[in-house]
């Protein structure tokens, strides 16, 4: 992952490596500044309380939800259903290819 690909982007999709979420997926819904972004998943984490989490916790994927970057720009606002349909997406296409493909790094827990 070059430095252009660790700048956070909305509606980007986003892996909690720290914290009582480590583990699950989120979606960058703000940028605070250049250390901080507000996170929601649309189901324990909803678009209303979103969570505020440093960039270091986090391991940014190279997906970007158009459907939620869309909605926030044009609206500035999204559901919790598209949030959660999102990261569905996400973990079918993306999460369910690697694991077939046979990711070297299954079932390995990286620690960064």
């Amino acid at each position: 992952m070059s430095e252009e690909d660790s700048i956070p982007r909305i509606g980007q999709v986003v892996r909690i490596k720290q914290g009582r979420e480590a583990g699950q997926y989120a979606i960058i819904l703000k940028i605070v500044d250049e250390r901080y972004v507000l996170l929601a998943d649309g189901e324990k984490r909803k678009y209303d309380r979103p969570k505020k989490k440093n960039l270091n916790h986090m391991e940014i994927m190279d997906y970007i939800s158009p459907e939620v970057q869309d909605s926030l720009l044009k609206t500035g606002r999204v559901t919790n259903g598209k949030l959660r349909f999102a990261i569905a997406k996400f973990v079918d296409e993306v999460v369910t290819d690697d694991l077939k493909k046979g990711d070297p790094h299954d079932g390995e827990r990286r620690c960064n």
